[in-house]
């Protein structure tokens, strides 16, 4: 989970924008990211696209903590056998006792033992944690090698993601006004977190005045906020990373 948690702050990601590029809504990557839910392999492959990163390392780590999210709901099963071996042990002195002779006393053999069997699980449980850490690691190895995608060999299918919409830039100059011709001319006043047409309009705008926005995704997010702010500095307007009435006359000018 911190790996996918610095991916989202590096790209400067809100939940909204991980919605809104992978298909899953905002309160699963809360869950994913906080901790509290596993997430499925197919939103670490997401998340992985969207940021750029290598899936391969994602997904070892993803193994791993699969098995270790298994092991956390099974882990109260090791503890079952302890009173028989207590049983066990203690009735061994009765089978070896010599009739001869009054009884010795001695220390108790229960004792130990039995302070000694939850480390033992706890070793066995290090051991098992190693040995699935281990054959992700072969497993991964073994995909570079094939050249196969993980993706190939998911056990669960894929889920079908929703692609954005498109949008093309055909800036020209109508009526004394530049125009992208993405949203029919409209001056709706946007702010950040806002998506469509109107964002997309003016990102082919802020482009057109030699400040990049990023792509012309139609997605008002951190990169587009800068270039607002710079064109509107430049311009001598209230910096306010808003587009109203005045940014988008200074813009369509």
């Amino acid at each position: 989970m911190e790996q996918l948690r610095r991916l989202k702050d590096r790209d400067e990601l809100t939940m909204r924008h991980l919605a809104a590029k992978t298909g899953y809504s905002a309160k699963s990557w809360e869950r994913y990211l906080g901790g509290t839910s596993l997430p499925p392999r197919e939103a670490v492959e997401a998340l992985a696209r969207l940021t750029g990163a290598d899936p391969v390392p994602l997904l070892a780590l993803h193994e791993v903590a699969a098995d270790t999210w298994d092991g956390r709901r099974g882990g109260g099963a090791g503890s079952v056998p302890q009173p028989q071996a207590q049983e066990q042990v203690q009735t061994q002195p009765q089978s070896q006792a010599v009739p001869l002779g009054p009884p010795v006393a001695g220390p108790s053999v229960a004792g130990p033992v039995s302070g000694r069997l939850p480390h033992l699980a706890l070793t066995a449980g290090v051991l098992a944690l190693a040995v699935a850490v281990l054959a992700t690691l072969l497993l991964v190895l073994r995909l570079e090698d094939e050249h196969i995608s993980p993706a190939a060999v998911a056990a669960t299918p894929s889920v079908p993601e929703t692609s954005p919409p498109s949008y093309t830039c055909r800036v020209s100059r109508i009526d004394g006004r530049w125009s992208a011709g993405v949203n029919g001319g409209r001056d709706t006043e946007i702010v950040y977190g806002a998506t469509g047409a109107d964002v997309a309009e003016a990102q082919c705008l802020l482009r057109r005045t030699g400040i990049s926005p990023g792509g012309i995704d139609g997605m008002f997010g951190p990169l587009t906020l800068r270039a607002v702010k710079t064109f509107q500095r430049r311009e001598g307007l209230v910096v306010d990373g808003m587009l109203g009435p005045r940014s988008w006359k200074a813009l369509r000018g």
